[in-house]
């Protein structure tokens, strides 16, 4: 029976979440497995993987095919580094205490680089923000000064419209001032 070890799909549509398993190769995709290894979240940043290690491990030793996504991911988790190390035990090459020391070796490295990737990711999406902030009180700051421009103008013609109301209503209540004399001069 060729065993693979490959993902099965969960969640809901546009929301995919996957379990690792190892199924028969005939098995459909979604449907019967021998045992669930772990987890897979794609959706996060960075993804989201839960395996058990030890049981990923002894099914790479007893022969079981990863698809390429699966190997992509136990790369990145390590199960295929130690698995290659262990068969450089096999073979006489090294031996366990080696083997141990040269993957947790690997594993800090791994784990600082990780590190490293997400810290600069954060601070991008700081500076980002940052700068996207800039750019809304800029903005902000040009629409306020146009605004404040319009108010002005209107306020301008609207002081002159009062102003040349004001005129022309003096100009009348002097002409019938002037008038008024001259009418009580002809009465009398």
């Amino acid at each position: 029976m060729p065993t693979k070890i490959r993902l099965q799909r969960m969640g809901k549509k546009g929301r995919p979440f996957y379990h690792i398993v190892i199924a028969d190769g005939r098995a459909p995709r979604d449907g019967r497995f021998i045992e669930k290894l772990g987890t897979y979240n794609p959706l996060t940043r960075p993804a989201d993987i839960q395996i058990d290690f030890d049981r990923a491990l002894y099914w790479l030793q007893c022969g079981a095919q990863p698809s390429e996504t699966v190997k992509a991911i136990l790369s990145y988790k390590g199960v295929l580094y130690k698995h290659h190390l262990v068969k450089g035990v096999a073979k006489g090459a090294l031996s366990m205490d080696q083997v141990e020391s040269k993957f947790t070796e690997w594993l800090e490295s791994k784990e600082a680089r990780i590190r490293s990737k997400k810290n600069e990711f954060d601070l991008g999406l700081k500076t980002e923000q940052k700068k996207k902030l800039e750019q809304e009180s800029k903005v902000n700051q040009a629409r306020n000064e146009a605004l404040a421009k319009k108010y002005a103008k209107e306020a301008a013609a609207e002081a002159a419209a009062a102003e040349e109301e004001a005129l022309t209503e003096e100009a009348p209540q002097g002409e019938t001032a002037a008038e008024e004399p001259a009418a009580e001069a002809s009465e009398a």
